[in-house]
């Protein structure tokens, strides 16, 4: 086997790009090279050819190219055709003279171009079936084919939701397509390969429609028909026989239309479902449609028409119920185990006309009970009506639930119970593959980490959503823009964000002010942290992905941001005006009011100065050296005036609450000089708050990184592990299988929050997962250089309540990994670097000459490119490759070895041991964190429960000392 081979060949992130409007698309891979360090790639070269020909005459080919560039290679060839398949390949030469073999196919072809579509928008003739029905229609087509066919490609798309029948088979598992968008703007067009379903002969088509998104009750206020009052498809196959000749088959007048057994279906209040009213083989050739009514055209164009962007949604995993239960109040209930979002799929054998019904819930209440309140007016119910026949199954098609419980009402009994075998949960989500994974010592973090992904595989249903149970579901640009980080590193979300980010360009207003959600039926717009979505959004997918094509594209639309704001204020440097949602759900909130305490204009403009920061360097990336130098400006007049308007004179933050310090010191607004003191001003308050939260949406994120990356690293993770209200592992202590809307959902007592808002499955909060992978793990990139190209290894320690953490992502480069770990006396610091990589790894705490890798001492090793020692940790330069250092811990872990030294001197001093037993026996555990103030003898008397730190270790010992 060759030392160097190349796998993962992907065109626009996609292994096989179909139906593609992607004129010149990129191509990227990853190397693989076995156990070998310092692999980097020297050349590489391309071929393109159309399917039936051979790579002996290529449509494309760049020769040699010496480049170490493996990600987002443009097409450089003469242009595509659309509905030509192609094939990619591509082959490696590495700095050492190896030579990879050609990888395996990838595969593009474009879709149809606005002059090739010959289909119409149809929908039933309104004379025979009314516009407004709440059932779903089915419409269908008869059609004879010659022999020989050797292509089959159909197109389709809807105004509404989709299910697309052939021969008498679904044609595809996508679900909920054609996806929501901007529908005014933008629809995406699906493309699937039927060849192997077509025959020669007869054959059937045909497509079922809901309203989804389109035309359902959607938003606060109850309306129907917010993007049009008519459902309508769109649907156009090509077939190639293998004469060379074709035929299109399209939507027209000829199609047929009817109802079906979908008799309702709705995103927030489920489906009903009478099998009776089954159209068996309604989509076969030989069907009897005479009694089917006729369809129309609808006028809805085609110039809003895109190629399918984002991944598919689809069912990503099956979970069986772990449990049937009988609540007191006498209801049949199934618990899945875990809080997912999907559908539930059952069997039953039951007579003709028997009536089932599955309402779903996220929790039971205090008494047991099954709880429905916090949906408001969403009754996430399935109504099933049974046709009789010997085995019946059955799943929604146009709808889906966020539970854990299901209350099943009218299915047959089994001794009293539901037989759990049938019955199981549907997990459905956009397809993004897994790329993200943490673990540590302690097991409820391991589980908050669970909580976040499920969190996120919940609301990344075909776009990011608040929460997915409720009446709202909605793409809020806040949640979104504080979790993409969290979201890019567990999933690969690059097709997801791109899609979302153009509908919220589509949508931004002509003076740049941006919809609080995308697609916007809210109508409201423009809140600081919210409308930044549209500079942060594409500055993290760049970051991850380095992508600067979409960073380019999305340019114009940041810069507009940016300036919305700078128009908004009294003065063109501070954001003072206006409705902002502030530090939402902030616990320093006035009663009554859901915003924090810190002043929203305070937020406001540190919101203009980052998102300024931004813009300046992404016009550096692109080259836009004029929009650097003056957004670069920009960002110091406005940080100036930050300063000028809530930092003292004495270096404090004019407004004492904890998130106006996080975003003065994460966003750099205040000078270095300044930090140390607001980084211990921040580290006070929740010190002084027994090391708990106040922060809203707008710190929380942040908060944690506010206080490692300014020396209180010991703090942030007793935050982190603060089990108790408010804190992230209180919901995991409560049973939470996903990350809550609010930190006491479920409040102590058993009681739950408001019904008004109270979500068991909002992910916001779960941005945590940011910091956990980046300084817990220490598994972060260069900030200069995109795409983990450079990779950062930096894990930071300080206490022993966590002895080891791992963090893995697979980039685009291929699988990157930091992990540590406490063995004894020494600390083990593990990094896996792929190839055409390097990373620098930084040491906390450790000297070189203690410092060994493998065994050996870092002068000896392979793959290591530079060595420099600071005052506080060794920086190390590899290439690729895997990687492991020791060394000692000693000073790591302070608090606790200076703890026990001193305890065992003071111990030999008998009035002390009495003392201490008398006023402070949490001495004796040695278990001692960050206190930032002094603390008297007086002062540890009244609260004996209080654990301090070796900082004040000292000091303490000397006033028992003394005594």
């Amino acid at each position: 086997m060759s030392s160097l081979t190349i796998q993962s060949l992907k065109c626009e992130y996609q292994s096989r790009l179909l139906g593609s409007d992607v004129a010149t698309p990129r191509f990227s891979w990853m190397l693989e090279t076995g156990n070998r360090r310092g692999v980097l790639q020297a050349a590489y070269q391309l071929q393109l050819k159309k399917q039936e020909d051979d790579y002996s005459d290529p449509v494309w080919d760049t020769g040699r190219v010496e480049s170490d560039q493996s990600l987002h290679c443009v097409y450089e060839g003469p242009a595509l055709e659309s509905r030509q398949s192609y094939r990619i390949r591509v082959k490696a030469w590495d700095n050492t003279g190896n030579e990879s073999p050609w990888s395996d196919e990838g595969e593009i072809e474009l879709g149809l171009q606005i002059s090739d579509w010959q289909a119409n928008w149809i929908t039933p003739e309104a004379t025979a079936i009314p516009a407004d029905t709440e059932a779903a229609f089915l419409l269908r087509k008869g059609f004879n084919l010659h022999s020989d066919i050797v292509y089959g490609r159909v197109y389709v798309t809807a105004a509404g939701i989709y299910e697309l029948y052939l021969n008498g088979n679904k044609v595809s598992e996508d679900l909920f397509t054609p996806g929501w968008t901007s529908y005014h703007h933008r629809i995406q067009v699906q493309t699937y390969d039927v060849t192997d379903e077509l025959r020669a002969g007869g054959n059937g088509i045909g497509v079922m429609i809901a309203d989804g998104w389109y035309r359902g009750d959607l938003g606060f206020d109850g309306r129907n028909y917010r993007y049009g009052d008519q459902r309508a498809a769109l649907v156009q196959l090509h077939v190639r026989y293998s004469d060379g000749t074709e035929e299109v088959i399209a939507s027209d007048t000829t199609w047929k239309s009817v109802t079906g057994p979908v008799l309702y279906s709705n995103i927030y209040h489920g489906e009903t479902y009478d099998a009776r009213l089954k159209r068996i083989g309604w989509s076969e050739p030989l069907f009897d449609d005479a009694s089917w009514a006729a369809v129309q055209t609808v006028d809805l164009g085609y110039q809003q028409l895109v190629a399918q962007e984002n991944w598919r949604n689809a069912v990503t995993e099956v979970l069986a119920p772990v449990a049937t239960f009988i609540t007191p109040a006498g209801d049949h209930v199934l618990d899945f185990g875990q809080n997912m979002v999907g559908r539930v799929r059952f069997r039953v054998n039951a007579p003709t006309g028997t009536t089932i019904t599955l309402q779903h819930s996220e929790v039971l209440d205090a008494d047991g009970n099954i709880y429905f309140g916090n949906l408001r007016s969403a009754k996430q119910a399935v109504t099933y009506i049974s046709c009789g026949d010997t085995t019946e199954e059955y799943a929604p098609h146009f709808t889906f639930m966020g539970f854990r419980y299901v209350k099943v009402t009218g299915y047959p009994l089994q001794d009293n119970q539901l037989p759990l075998e049938a019955f199981k949960g549907e997990v459905i989500h956009s397809d993004m593959k897994e790329s993200g994974y943490f673990e540590c010592s302690d097991e409820r973090v391991n589980r908050l980490q669970q909580n976040i992904k499920w969190g996120q595989r919940g609301n990344f249903l075909d776009l990011p959503t608040d929460c997915p149970q409720r009446d709202e579901r909605l793409g809020w640009t806040g949640d979104a823009q504080v979790f993409i980080s969290t979201a890019l590193f567990n999933y690969q979300g690059a097709p997801f964000f791109t899609k979302w980010l153009r509908d919220l360009k589509a949508e931004q207003h002509e003076d740049g002010g941006v919809p609080y959600v995308i697609p916007d039926i809210v109508g409201g717009s423009s809140s600081a942290a919210w409308g930044d979505a549209a500079v942060i959004c594409p500055w993290t997918l760049y970051q991850y992905y380095g992508d600067v094509r979409l960073l380019e594209e999305q340019f114009e639309s940041m810069k507009k941001w940016v300036e919305y704001i700078r128009a908004q204020g009294e003065n063109e440097y501070m954001w003072n005006t206006g409705f902002h949602f502030g530090d939402w759900l902030g616990l320093d909130a006035k009663e009554n009011s859901y915003i924090g305490s810190t002043p929203t204009t305070l937020i406001a403009t540190a919101y203009f100065a980052y998102s300024t920061r931004i813009v300046r360097d992404a016009a550096q990336v692109l080259e836009r050296f004029d929009d650097a130098d003056r957004y670069g400006r920009l960002y110091e007049q406005v940080r100036e005036a930050f300063q000028d308007e809530f930092v003292t004179k004495m270096g404090r933050i004019a407004s004492p609450t904890q998130t106006a310090h996080v975003l003065a010191l994460v966003f750099d607004l205040v000078d270095d000089h300044v930090k140390k003191r607001v980084a211990a001003d921040l580290n006070n308050m929740i010190v002084e708050n027994d090391y708990h939260l106040s922060t809203g949406f707008v710190g929380t994120p942040y908060l944690c990184f506010a206080l490692s990356n300014n020396g209180f690293h010991t703090t942030a993770i007793r935050l982190l592990l603060q089990e108790s209200y408010p804190g992230w592992l209180y919901s995991v202590s409560k049973g939470a299988t996903t990350i809550w809307e609010h930190w006491d959902s479920v409040k102590p007592d058993g009681s739950f929050w408001s019904d008004d808002m109270n979500s068991f499955n909002h992910y916001a909060y779960g941005a945590i997962g940011d910091w956990m992978y980046k300084n817990v793990a220490g598994l972060n990139m260069s900030p200069s250089v995109p795409g983990f190209k450079r990779a950062r290894i930096a894990p930071q320690f300080g206490s022993t309540k966590l002895s080891s953490a791992k963090a893995t992502h697979l980039s685009m480069y291929g699988i990157v990994e930091s992990s540590w770990r406490l063995i004894g006396n020494r600390i083990e610091v593990e990094a896996l670097i792929p190839a055409n990589t390097s990373a620098e790894i930084v040491l906390v705490g450790a000297k070189s000459a203690d410092t060994t890798e493998n065994g050996r001492s870092l002068d000896q090793v392979e793959g290591i490119v530079s060595i420099t020692e600071n005052d506080d940790n060794v920086l190390i330069i590899v290439g690729s490759g895997a990687y492991r250092f020791q060394y000692s811990a000693h000073g790591l872990f302070r608090e606790a070895y200076d703890a026990n030294t001193k305890l065992v001197e003071i111990l030999m001093d008998e009035k002390a041991t009495t003392i201490i037993r008398e006023y402070a026996p949490n001495l004796l555990e040695g278990a001692l964190v960050n206190i930032a103030k002094p603390l008297s003898l007086e002062e540890i008397s009244k609260n004996t429960m209080m654990r301090v730190s070796i900082q004040k270790l000292e000091k303490i010992v000397e006033e028992l000392a003394a005594l």
